[in-house]
């Protein structure tokens, strides 16, 4: 559940902090470079849902004391 909330404040804040960028590119060219790098890091933080499946196969194949 950890997993879902860290990925989400993560993913939001890049995606916010590209487009901030982008909107800063228009003033200085430069920036376009990391606008457009952390907004499709923070896209595909934010969709990415193999990590998801992992963590319930690793805690579903623990062995219960």
């Amino acid at each position: 559940m950890s997993n879902i909330i860290s990925r989400t404040i993560a993913g939001i804040g890049l995606i916010i902090l590209g487009s901030i960028f982008l909107v800063l590119s228009f003033f200085h060219w430069k920036l376009l470079i990391y606008a457009i790098s952390f907004l499709v890091l923070g896209i595909w933080i934010f969709l990415n849902d193999k990590e998801d499946d992992i963590e319930k196969i690793k805690y579903n194949g623990r062995k219960r004391k």
